[in-house]
């Protein structure tokens, strides 16, 4: 029995796991024989190593180093691991089958889109297979981490406007691909933006994209909805109307007006309001907004009014929000500006009406983007410094029982990535 094929019932994941723990039960084709290479080095793309590296169905090929992040409701454990039969760095992430706080077929639907999607801007998994009751799953190791962890580490007060036009580019450049094949991501965020060592960007979060095509016939609007209050901040407003008009591929350029944001401001917007209040800006077309030099007045008039306090008999529910990462970002506000062309990109992404969004080929067009003359993996890199991506001369000689492993777990933690690093 495949795992493609199986239901979610425990029994179902009962007879699974039985049978691998027999073997290491194969979640992907068979793969053309590729020869070998020793030792490839990570500044190597990721689709280079994949096509220069057999990555094999056994779970002793594999060699767990420490853990650098935790995924899906803690059921998902992100571990730094090494192939062993060529040394190559990868992440290696372990899904509990029996854990209740996973679902099944939002698994399997992760894995069917992953195996089906070849671009570069899109995080791959190199093979998939269960050994006793987990899910291995071969990935890249992403080595910058995500940009929120960026954010939280080196950024607090965002990211150079250079850098985002570079990583909101290849972004685009996903998701172009993805609507061209139907396929609505519903999950464009800043932690699911995840950065190589080489400066490649990539987009994770598949597990929440949606397939427009039912039964070979592709749909014009989606009336699936995502389940996860996770996404809130980021999904637009006709996905959180839930009515009979229905959403399409616009609804991922709202999103990426909102990481535009959470990447420049250092913040994700609506995160210091009650769910209701944000759905209630949304749904009246408020639209979040760069702070810099031109904005901040405005910004800091909203600030006062949301420190204010709302009436415990308001009606509207309260949450426990800590606004030291807005409050932090908005004093540094006060000494940039960011070009009007940048401006003008965030609010045509959120405009409330989807028709008046550009889709992914016009985004890609806007002047924001028409300065960029290099390659990302050619100038991402300088613009990130001070920061260093996690190197490899180190770890692919060091035992397991080594403490610098600990060491380097700790380091990743510094960069947030127990709570972010999210695939």
């Amino acid at each position: 029995m495949s795992f493609l094929n199986c239901g979610s019932t425990s029994s179902k994941v009962s007879e699974l796991t039985h049978s691998s723990r027999r073997k290491g039960y194969k979640l992907q084709e068979k793969k053309r024989s590729r020869p070998h290479s020793r030792h490839v080095h990570d500044s190597k793309s990721i689709s280079t190593v994949s096509t220069m590296i057999e990555f094999e169905n056994d779970y002793q090929k594999y060699e767990l180093l420490t853990v650098i992040g935790r995924g899906y409701n803690d059921a998902a454990t992100v571990y730094l691991a090494r192939h062993i039969p060529t040394g190559q760095q990868i992440a290696i992430r372990q899904t509990y089958l029996e854990s209740s706080k996973i679902d099944l077929s939002v698994l399997q639907n992760e894995i069917v889109l992953c195996r089906q999607l070849h671009h570069e801007s899109l995080l791959p998994l190199y093979t998939s297979f269960v050994h006793n009751n987990d899910i291995w799953t071969v990935m890249p190791l992403m080595a910058y981490g995500s940009c929120r962890d960026l954010i939280h580490a080196y950024f607090m007060s965002g990211l150079p406007e250079q850098a985002i036009a570079y990583i909101l580019r290849d972004v685009l450049l996903a998701l172009d691909y993805l609507h061209n094949r139907g396929i609505i991501h519903r999950a464009v965020k800043a932690s699911h933006i995840l950065i190589e060592a080489s400066g490649q960007v990539c987009l994770a979060g598949m597990r929440n994209a949606y397939q427009m095509s039912r039964n070979g016939v592709k749909q014009k609007m989606a009336f699936d909805y995502p389940h996860t209050s996770k996404l809130l901040q980021w999904l637009s407003p006709e996905i959180l109307e839930q009515n009979l008009a229905g959403y399409n591929t616009k609804s991922d350029i709202y999103s990426v007006g909102i990481t535009a944001c959470e990447l420049a401001n250092g913040y994700a917007p609506f995160s210091d309001m009650p769910a209701t209040q944000m759905l209630l800006e949304k749904l009246n077309g408020i639209k979040p907004v760069l702070a810099d030099s031109s904005t901040i007045a405005a910004l800091s008039a909203e600030q006062n009014i949301t420190d204010s306090g709302v009436p415990s008999d308001s009606g509207i529910d309260t949450v426990e929000a800590n606004n030291s990462e807005k409050t932090g970002a908005l004093g540094y506000a006060y000494n940039r500006t960011f070009l009007n062309t940048f401006h003008q990109f965030v609010d045509i992404s959120l405009e409330k009406n989807p028709e008046s969004r550009p889709n992914t080929a016009s985004a890609l067009n806007h002047p924001f983007f028409k300065h960029l003359r290099r390659k990302t993996t050619e100038a991402l890199p300088a613009l990130l410094h001070p920061v260093t991506p996690l190197s490899d001369v180190h770890v692919s000689k060091m035992p397991k029982e080594d403490p610098t492993v600990d060491d380097l777990g700790r380091d990743f933690e510094d960069l947030d990535m127990a709570v972010d690093w999210d695939f």
